[in-house]
């Protein structure tokens, strides 16, 4: 069965645009035109992946992804024509997986679908298993356990804590985490992991202030406490 991914955006062009590459490249796409319409298709599809527009009609796509995150962990793409990276920052905040701006070449975000995808476990298992203190990561599940908590992680989440888990005690820096969420290195977006580790922090750490399993290494970047 084809994967589906939902588009949201009210140009109507782009959206005819990627849909057109989406379906050559095998997938099954739905539509919406503005968040509003958009909650009750996410709700009936059940889509692999949403590609989001920001500035939209009736519901925007950070108010989306508020109504939308609160009950689904759907990977998501999101759309900007903004440049300023606070509005990119608001978007990884409310747990978006990446982001492309606008104008953007479609082979571009083609591969962005792709990779985003693989990260969230649509792609062929690992088979692998990693423990670290009271953080158990499972691939083939796609699970984390904090104890006996379980701890819903958006895809990219996932993959930085695995990273980090697979060396306790090395440092990664921004750079190389950044390689392992998104699959570049560009300096321009290495905010973006410090909002994904204010994230994961927020949901692994008994005080995400007082962080007891990530640490933070000052000009560096970050590592995962030895125990």
């Amino acid at each position: 069965m084809p994967q589906t991914i939902l588009i949201v955006d009210d140009e109507k062009r782009l959206v005819s645009l990627v849909q057109s590459y989406l379906s050559q490249e095998g997938y099954r796409v739905v539509i919406a035109y503005n968040g509003k319409e958009a909650l009750p298709i996410a709700e009936k599809e059940k889509p692999d992946l949403i590609i989001l527009d920001i500035m939209m009609p009736e519901m925007n796509g950070y108010d989306f992804m508020r109504a939308h995150r609160a009950e689904h962990h759907t990977p998501i793409i999101m759309l900007t024509a903004k440049v300023e990276d606070d509005d990119k920052i608001i978007g990884l905040e409310l747990g978006a997986d990446d982001y492309v701006s606008k104008p953007f070449k479609p082979r571009e975000l083609m591969a962005r679908v792709r990779n985003v995808l693989r990260r969230a476990g649509k792609a062929e298992p690992t088979g692998k298993k990693l423990r670290v203190a009271d953080i158990i990561l499972d691939h083939d599940c796609h699970e984390v356990l904090v104890g006996e908590r379980n701890i819903d992680l958006t895809p990219s989440e996932f993959d930085l804590l695995a990273a980090l888990m697979t060396t306790p005690g090395r440092v990664f820096s921004r750079l190389d985490l950044l390689d392992v969420i998104q699959g570049v290195r560009y300096k321009g977006y290495e905010r973006t992991v410090d909002t994904h580790v204010k994230n994961l922090r927020a949901k692994i750490e008994m005080d995400p202030r007082k962080p007891h399993h990530i640490e933070t290494v000052y000009g560096v970047g970050y590592r995962l406490k030895k125990r």
